[in-house]
């Protein structure tokens, strides 16, 4: 027959964990309860919501041409302004707009929610992330802004803040888009005006060089030239044919007849010289050279017109655009005023820091135990 069990009895390891128990876990709690109901500041939280659109309606000049745009939102611009908002250069331009350095460090006796005044800047920027939370949804591109503060005005007053200097910052993209935008077509249009008055003072000295508007039309006239001299050519040969038959040796109209004969082909003779026809056409400057510069010339001048053309309605349009804000925020949710403290959230603080109290104890007890199984 077994002997029987005796009753469990409490050994002085067993105290031992109970007072650790009691030191690393209730202790803590009790502490941070204290302090969390006595001496924590009650702190007010103002909400702000915005997203930046981007203006894309069109011009009339777009409109024509067929060309339409709809508005949407800009997530570039949004990541931009996610990490302007948690930048130092916005917190210090915040603090000395409305003195968050006095606003964060009005309780007395809170060590460790309020500010400890003055500090550094990089002391006021990491109060900012305890302070100021942002939500950024990449999907939707929304951001949401939830400030912090000791009284419901500091709260709003810092959320209006970040608004103002978010949407200042925004502008400030705007318009250095618009600036680069401008610049390049003022650039272009100037380009584009210097090679037209370039094409148009090349053809004007080509006309008082040469003493003629357009060489083309005096082509045309001197080919109508050497037409009628043809005719008239062709004429006195037939007149010296019927002299021969009918005159003759040495009848003077004969010799009259040939003479005229002669002086129409020597003037035939030059105007096809001057026309670039025949063999003496590149002795000295021809009309079909003249025509040939003076079509390369006008095509030069066509081509910067065109250009310049382009260049103004570019312009224009970078005008139009100019004149409207093609990027804004735009606030869904304005800066809410708190009637009510919501923060610090006590009793999950609380909950939190037994919670991990707990577990460190729990862990170290098991730690202890298993190195005392293992002698």
């Amino acid at each position: 027959m077994r002997p029987p069990v005796h009753m469990a009895r409490l050994k002085r390891r067993h105290h031992l964990v109970f007072l650790s128990f009691l030191a690393c876990v209730l202790l803590p709690g009790l502490v941070s309860g204290f302090y969390l109901w006595t001496r924590a500041a009650d702190q007010y939280a103002s909400t702000v919501a915005f997203s930046v659109r981007k203006e894309e309606v069109s011009s009339a000049i777009e409109l024509l041409g067929g060309i339409t745009e709809l508005s949407g939102s800009s997530s570039s611009d949004t990541d931009i302004l996610y990490e302007f908002i948690q930048s130092q250069k916005l917190v210090s331009e915040i603090d000395a707009e409305i003195d968050l350095r006095g606003i964060w460090s009005k309780p007395q006796g809170d060590p460790i929610f309020a500010y400890e005044a003055p500090g550094t800047i990089e002391d006021l920027a990491a109060h900012w992330d305890r302070m100021v939370r942002i939500y950024y949804d990449s999907a939707t591109s929304l951001i949401e802004v939830r400030a912090l503060a000791f009284t419901p005005d500091d709260a709003t007053a810092i959320a209006e803040a970040v608004y103002r200097r978010s949407s200042a910052m925004i502008n400030a993209l705007s318009d250095i888009a618009r600036e680069d935008s401008l610049r390049y077509s003022r650039e272009e249009l100037d380009r584009s005006v210097e090679l037209v008055k370039t094409a148009r003072n090349a053809v004007t000295a080509f006309r008082n060089r040469n003493q003629m508007v357009d060489p083309t039309i005096d082509l045309q006239a001197q080919a109508g030239l050497l037409g009628n001299l043809q005719s008239q050519l062709a004429e006195a040969l037939i007149e010296v044919d019927v002299l021969d038959e009918t005159t003759r040796v040495g009848d003077p109209r004969m010799e009259q007849a040939l003479r005229r004969v002669r002086v129409i082909e020597d003037r035939i003779e030059s105007e096809r010289r001057k026309m670039g026809i025949g063999d003496q056409a590149q002795q000295g400057q021809v009309y079909a050279d003249l025509v040939g510069e003076y079509e390369r010339l006008v095509v030069d001048r066509e081509f910067a017109e065109r250009s310049y053309t382009a260049a103004l309605a570019a312009h224009d349009a970078a005008m139009a655009e100019a004149q409207r804000q093609s990027r804004y925020l735009a606030a869904h949710v304005l800066p809410t005023e708190a009637e009510k403290s919501q923060y610090p959230q006590r009793g999950m603080l609380l909950g939190l820091i037994m919670l991990f109290a707990f577990l460190i104890w729990g862990i170290a007890v098991l730690v202890v135990y298993s190195l005392k199984d293992r002698r």
